[in-house]
């Protein structure tokens, strides 16, 4: 498979969760910031390879070969990005740029390797659960911080906007994964949060509770 392809089957995958549903030529090319008609040519060369199930006008799906490519492309990324945090020290709001890169070398032995070497972690930096080598996916029990009810405390698990600027935003208020946060209140109004973390009140917005993944602690 080419980098294009590979790209667009993991835009699919994302697109599709949780509920597998099928997924509108539209919203790939929204997410592959290209022309509608491009997407289309894309996912025909996609179906003759038996990748994707497409009938126009109803969507595509990732047939069992398609989902595996773009787990096993999800595989790399996410090992990768552990292994810029862990061993070269990147901070978590540098890596997906880099990982995006490296995730299209096509070394099944390094891949391997690169899993050994990092003693099999379950999750990446941003606590996205990291597939194994048959694709499948460790459970994980999490929700929205926007779920989450005045005087209860909880973990962040993860992140569900991983740009640059919203892990810098945390960084600036010393949130990670594993950090404790008490809700103090919420406001019915505009759904923002006042919050303590560290010993530190402050007000969080709808935007930021409803990208935040935390458990109940």
């Amino acid at each position: 498979m080419t980098l294009s392809e590979e790209n667009y089957l993991k835009a699919i995958y994302h697109l599709a969760k949780p509920d597998k549903a099928s997924v509108s030529t539209n919203a790939i090319a929204t997410k592959m910031l290209t022309k509608a008609s491009s997407a289309t040519d894309m996912i025909k060369k996609l179906a003759e390879k038996g990748l994707v199930d497409y009938q126009k006008y109803q969507g595509v799906h990732l047939t069992e070969k398609g989902r595996f490519a773009a787990v096993s492309v999800i595989r790399k990324h996410r090992l990768w990005e552990v292994f810029l945090v862990k061993k070269l020290n990147f901070s978590w709001d540098e890596v997906h740029e880099v990982a995006e890169q490296l995730e299209h070398i096509k070394s099944e032995k390094l891949t391997q390797q690169l899993d050994a070497f990092l003693d099999h972690p379950t999750e990446d930096p941003h606590g996205d659960p990291i597939p194994d080598c048959e694709g499948n996916l460790p459970s994980t029990q999490k929700i929205l911080l926007a779920q989450i009810e005045r005087a209860e405390s909880c973990i962040c698990v993860g992140v569900k906007d991983s740009t640059s600027q919203f892990l810098q935003y945390l960084d600036k208020h010393n949130i990670a994964l594993g950090t404790k946060i008490e809700v103090l209140s919420k406001e019915s109004f505009d759904e923002s949060m006042s919050i303590n973390v560290k010993n530190h009140q402050l007000t969080i917005s709808k935007e930021v509770a409803h990208n935040l993944f935390v458990k109940i602690s």
